[in-house]
């Protein structure tokens, strides 16, 4: 018999840029009412869409593919209007040069990679030779003449080891708002559908946790900053920037932009280009 679970399983992406979303919960005691799994953006789509995860945040391109399975939840993303930080092509020629050059694309990453492939051949004209590699610089420097990277290991390459070595950065969020005028979305905060019809009230509880959470990690940026400062490689006012610099929310301009990206995209990575993204409701 398939028993009820008493706590949700809640996935967590283990970059920085998802630090807001959940600093509020642990400070709040909320997180313990939470089956909470750590991981890399990949493995954290996997499992929300074999139904290992309850609740998770997923990939703007994965959300798109599985929107029968998947409720998103209103109000909460990962994404930005503008520049993002750590989604970022390194390069060590100019962009409009790539053609026919070896392009690594950061295994980690599914929405960046598929939105740098975009810009490069509609906005930049050329046609690189792609292919996968474990999200590491100087591996992909060592092989390749550009690299797409994102979260901790793209916001070193953009503040730190880019500008050590020479290296073009390019900020992925800033080239498709030059491009589009838009704002974009990376990652979306989604449901499964048959547990949402299972624990509706306890779904919505969850939504309201994130949401809280969010404001007061943002009200409280300072903190959130000098504690993460402690144990990682950039200060705390560049955290506070960083934090201040991503946008979580996910309203009518983000709906807009991921309409968008699916109109540009859908067609040849797997969804229709209309798709139809459904929000939880009150």
């Amino acid at each position: 018999m398939d028993l009820p679970r008493t706590r949700p399983r809640v996935g967590h992406i283990q970059f920085l840029n998802c630090l807001p979303l959940y600093w509020g919960l642990a400070r709040t005691g909320t997180l313990l009412d939470f089956e909470l799994t750590k991981d890399t953006p990949d493995k954290l789509n996997e499992m929300l869409v074999q139904g290992e995860l309850d609740i998770a945040p997923i990939t703007l391109v994965e959300f798109l593919k599985h929107t029968d399975e998947l409720v998103a939840f209103p109000d909460i993303a990962v994404g930005c209007d503008g520049p993002v930080m750590s989604c970022v092509i390194v390069s060590q020629l100019p962009l409009d040069r790539l053609d026919g050059a070896k392009v690594a694309l950061g295994s980690t990453s599914r929405t960046s990679v598929r939105l740098a492939q975009l810009l490069l051949a509609e906005r930049y004209d050329v046609q690189p030779d792609y292919y996968t590699s474990a999200p590491d610089l100087s591996l992909m420097m060592q092989e390749a003449d550009a690299g797409v990277l994102i979260g901790d290991a793209a916001l070193r390459a953009n503040l730190h080891d880019g500008p050590r070595y020479g290296l073009d950065v390019h900020d992925l969020g800033a080239l498709w708002k030059e491009w589009t005028g838009l704002p974009f979305v990376f990652a979306v905060w989604a449901v499964r559908r048959e547990y949402l019809e299972r624990e509706p009230v306890l779904t919505r509880k969850i939504h309201e946790a994130f949401l809280e959470s969010r404001n007061l990690s943002l009200e409280e940026v300072g903190k959130v900053a000098e504690q993460a400062a402690r144990w990682e490689a950039f200060d705390e006012s560049t955290l506070a920037q960083y934090f201040t610099t991503l946008d979580f929310s996910f309203g009518t301009p983000q709906l807009a932009a991921v309409a968008e990206f699916a109109r540009r995209v859908g067609p040849t990575t797997g969804f229709p280009a209309d798709v139809k993204v459904d929000l939880l409701q009150p």
